[in-house]
């Protein structure tokens, strides 16, 4: 276990980030219309999502914003946020090809759901997915966590009509709270606990993860973390383990650092944040629910793997251990090929799986 403090640049506070805003980004008049071309050039409706490829978006105003929003996700704070995307103009189905289109210059989107699909709709209306026990969508807050992939990025379409913030906070601060308060208690969040698959896993496949993901690891001097409270809660329940009183009030401690520490910001129509899920925490605020559909709060969400990500312990078990199962894990390249009826490889190379 790592017995030193994080102190690069992933290791920062919500006070920091207020004062200091390079993470914050806004797509100029030339880049929107460069998107808008590059919109007209792939065909509008007449092209499968699927079939949107990175060269297709690579348009020269829109280089230096894709290399700053990946520098800062994969050698920075593990954070951006995009201003002024284009969705007022455009037919929803238009909107998912621009915005599918501008995240293929930062990495592998990925299937998201139990209907395959590379862009999720964040919602509780009538575009929510099948998302076996998920609760994403609902009206209640969301607390800090990790997606499942190595970064998730959320576009706003519609906010709710009271406009609930949305938060960002560091789980490389987290770790060196967690080391500084408690180092008793790394052994055991080293250790790992098992992730649900939310009723999305095949028939033949493992309801939970079957083996222990480590909430903190080390690569490469590196810290990753993969915290999702509610995802390991419900393993715990599926198998009749559940959680310790000390377990619980760990967890208590890790949100409660968390949000002391979390950035909070407002988050509208147009705005698109990334945030890298080995580094970086995110959330929001809750929200009044909203009977009337065209008023719904409405996101879209794409699943992105970075073709360098850094290093972590074991890629079959952090990286892709929790993710490929079910529909979920899929690239655009394998729905094109067909091959989503097969078992999940869980290494990046396509060895064996680590357990159903």
């Amino acid at each position: 276990m790592r017995t030193e403090l994080v102190a690069d640049r992933t290791a920062w506070t919500g006070a920091e980030l207020v004062t200091d805003r390079s993470w914050e980004h806004e797509l100029s008049t030339v880049q929107r219309d460069e998107l808008r071309s590059a919109l007209d050039q792939v065909g509008g409706d007449r092209v499968d999502l699927a079939a949107i490829t990175a060269d297709m978006f690579a348009h020269p105003s829109l280089a230096p914003l894709v290399a700053a929003v990946r520098a800062e996700l994969t050698q920075g704070r593990g954070f951006a946020l995009v201003h002024n995307f284009p969705v007022d103009d455009h037919e929803r189905t238009d909107v998912e090809k621009l915005y599918w289109g501008f995240c293929t210059q930062l990495g592998t989107g990925i299937t998201q759901n139990g209907d395959a699909s590379l862009i999720h709709y964040v919602t509780d209306g009538a575009l929510r997915p099948n998302q076996g026990t998920r609760g994403v969508g609902r009206p209640g807050p969301s607390g800090l966590h990790v997606d499942l992939t190595d970064c998730v990025s959320l576009l706003c379409l519609r906010q709710a009509s009271d406009g609930p913030p949305s938060w960002i906070a560091s789980s490389s601060q987290l770790f060196n709270d967690v080391l500084t308060e408690r180092p008793n208690d790394l052994e055991p969040l080293f250790r790992g606990f098992q992730w649900d698959r939310m009723g999305e896993n095949r028939p033949e496949e493992s309801p939970t993860s079957g083996y222990l993901v480590p909430l903190f690891s080390e690569a490469g001097g590196r810290i990753s973390c993969r915290y999702n409270r509610a995802w390991m809660a419900s393993a715990a329940r599926r198998l009749d383990q559940p959680f310790t009183d000390a377990e619980r009030e760990l967890f208590d401690f890790l949100d409660e650092r968390a949000h002391a520490n979390r950035l909070e910001f407002p988050f509208e129509a147009g705005d698109v944040q990334f945030a890298n899920n080995y580094v970086a925490l995110h959330g929001r605020a809750g929200h009044e629910p909203e009977p009337d559909e065209t008023r719904k709060r409405l996101l879209m969400r794409i699943w992105i793997d970075f073709p360098d990500s850094p290093p972590v312990l074991d890629e079959a078990v952090i990286r892709y251990g929790i993710v490929r199962h079910g529909n979920l894990g899929w690239t655009a390249a394998q729905l094109r090929d067909g091959i989503t009826g097969r078992r999940h490889a869980r290494h990046g190379d396509g060895r064996p799986l680590v357990t159903a």
